[in-house]
C-alpha cells in the first residue's frame, strides 16, 4: 500500500500497481431502482428489522397466517446480489446500513427500503464502499429532518445522484479482494472468541459435577437479600450516582464497569448500595429460561446502586462461600436447572425471590470454589485477550476503510 499525498480524484491510501485518477460517477450510473412489487395476497406487518434488512423469503411470506390482511402498496421483491438500503434512520446514524441480499430466492422488502439492482462495477467493492465513511458527508448534507427532528430520511432520486468514486474493474477487485481477506480474519477470530466461549462454559459444567464433596446450602445460610433502586421516576435518571442496569446483568458473568448508567439520590433517601462479592440477579423476564440470570459485581466503587428489575444477594459466610465463583456458578446447566422451578407466570415470568433464597443447592466446598475459579479465570484471560486483538483487527480494518475510498 501507498500513500497518495494530495493527488485529485484518489484515495490517501493505494495499491503500488495502480496509478492515474479515480472517475467519479453518480451512484445511479451504476444502480437501478426497484419498482417490481409482490403481486400476491398483502400483509400489515411483516416481521422485519433494520439489521437483518427486512427481507423476508417469497415461500415464507406465503405461508404466514396473517397473509390475508391489506397492505397498500405491496412490497418490493428482491434477488439475489440485489442492494438494499434504509433511507430513514435516526439523526445519530443517518448512514445505514446498506446491505446485499444472497438468498436463494427471491425476498420481499417493505416499501419503506430503496431496492437497487447494480451493474458495471464490482459488487463486492461497491459494499465495501458502504461500509467505508466515505459517503457519510454527502448523507448528512443532502438528508431531510422534515417534521420528525429525530429521523433524518434522504429521497430515493437524492440517494442514487450520490457521487462515488471509481477505480479501474482491476483495483476495484483488489480492493474487495484485500478488504474481503481482512472480514474473514476478523470472522476467524471472532469464531476464535466462540470456541474459547464454549470450552470454558463445558469445562464449568464438569468441574462442578466432578466435585467429590458438596455442602448443602441455600443463599439465606451465606448472605442477606436486597432489593435494587426504589422510587424513581424518569427524571432521576442521566446523571448522579452510578448504577447497574439490568442489561450489565443479563449479558455479563462479572459486571462490567464500563456499562453503568447513573440516577440522582439524596443524602437522605433510604436505598440499597452494591459492593464487593453481590450477587446481582434478574427479577423477570418474557421467557422462564430467562430469570434469574446471575452477575457478580468484582469492584470497588462506593454509592453504587442495583436497577430497580433486579435484586442483590450480599454473601456474609464468605467461610463458606467464595464470591468469584459464584460468576461461575449461576451460568452452569445445573444451576439454571435448579432456579427454573421458581420462574413463575404466563406471559411474563417473575423469579420467586423468597422460595429461590430458602431453597437448598449443593456448593462445593470453599477449596474446590477456589480452584475452580482460578482455572477459569485463567480461560477468562485467554479470550480477553484474543478479544483485544479482535478490537485491533476492527481498528485496522475501520482505519483502511477511511483512506481507501473517496
Amino acid at each position: 500500500m501507498q500513500s497518495c499525498g494530495s493527488v485529485f480524484n484518489v484515495p490517501a491510501l493505494r495499491f503500488p500497481e495502480f496509478s492515474g485518477e479515480w472517475v467519479v460517477n453518480p451512484l445511479s450510473k451504476y444502480a437501478k431502482k426497484i419498482t417490481e412489487k409482490n403481486k400476491g395476497n398483502r400483509i400489515k406487518n411483516v416481521l422485519c428489522n433494520s439489521a437483518t434488512l427486512g427481507i423476508v423469503p417469497q415461500s415464507e411470506y406465503f405461508a404466514r397466517e396473517i397473509a390475508n390482511n391489506d397492505n397498500t402498496g405491496g412490497y418490493y421483491v428482491v434477488k439475489n446480489q440485489d442492494f438494499v438500503y434504509n433511507p430513514r434512520k435516526s439523526v445519530s446514524a443517518p448512514y445505514g446500513p446498506v446491505n446485499i441480499y444472497t438468498g436463494n430466492e427471491d425476498g420481499i422488502i417493505s416499501p419503506l427500503y430503496l431496492c437497487m439492482k447494480v451493474n458495471g462495477i464490482d459488487k463486492d467493492y461497491l459494499l465495501h464502499y458502504f461500509k467505508s465513511p466515505a459517503w457519510y458527508p454527502y448523507i448528512y448534507q443532502n438528508g431531510d429532518s422534515g417534521v420528525r427532528h429525530d429521523r433524518v430520511s434522504i429521497k430515493d432520486e437524492v440517494f442514487l445522484a450520490m457521487p462515488i468514486g471509481v477505480p479501474s474493474g482491476d483495483e476495484q477487485r483488489k480492493i474487495a479482494s484485500f478488504l474481503d481477506a481482512i472480514n474473514e480474519r476478523i470472522a476467524t477470530q471472532s469464531k476464535i472468541i466462540e470456541e474459547l466461549k464454549i470450552l470454558r462454559s463445558a469445562l464449568s459444567e464438569s468441574l462442578y459435577c466432578e466435585c467429590d464433596s458438596f455442602q448443602e446450602l441455600s443463599f439465606n445460610d451465606v448472605g442477606e437479600c436486597y432489593s435494587g433502586l426504589s422510587g424513581k421516576s424518569g427524571e432521576d435518571f442521566g446523571s448522579g450516582y452510578p448504577y447497574i442496569p439490568y442489561t450489565n446483568i443479563f449479558a455479563n458473568d462479572v459486571i462490567d464497569e464500563n456499562q453503568f448508567e447513573y440516577v440522582q439520590v439524596r443524602e437522605d433517601e433510604s436505598q440499597n448500595t452494591v459492593h464487593y462479592g453481590d450477587l446481582l440477579m434478574t427479577l423477570s423476564s418474557e421467557t422462564p429460561e430467562e430469570v434469574g440470570i446471575g452477575s457478580v459485581y468484582l469492584g470497588d466503587k462506593s454509592h453504587l446502586y442495583l436497577n430497580s428489575f433486579a435484586f442483590g444477594i450480599h454473601i456474609t459466610r464468605t467461610d463458606l462461600v467464595y464470591p468469584p465463583y459464584l460468576s461461575w456458578l449461576v451460568s452452569t446447566k445445573s444451576f439454571r436447572k435448579f432456579i427454573l422451578p421458581f420462574a413463575q407466570g404466563s406471559t411474563r415470568y417473575n423469579l420467586q425471590k423468597t422460595d429461590f433464597m430458602k431453597a437448598k443447592y449443593r456448593f462445593p466446598t470453599l477449596e474446590r470454589q477456589k480452584i475452580i475459579s482460578k482455572i477459569l479465570s485463567s480461560y477468562s484471560l485467554k479470550i480477553a485477550n484474543e478479544e483485544k486483538n479482535l478490537d485491533q483487527y476492527q481498528i485496522q480494518k475501520q482505519g483502511l476503510l477511511e483512506q481507501m475510498f473517496i
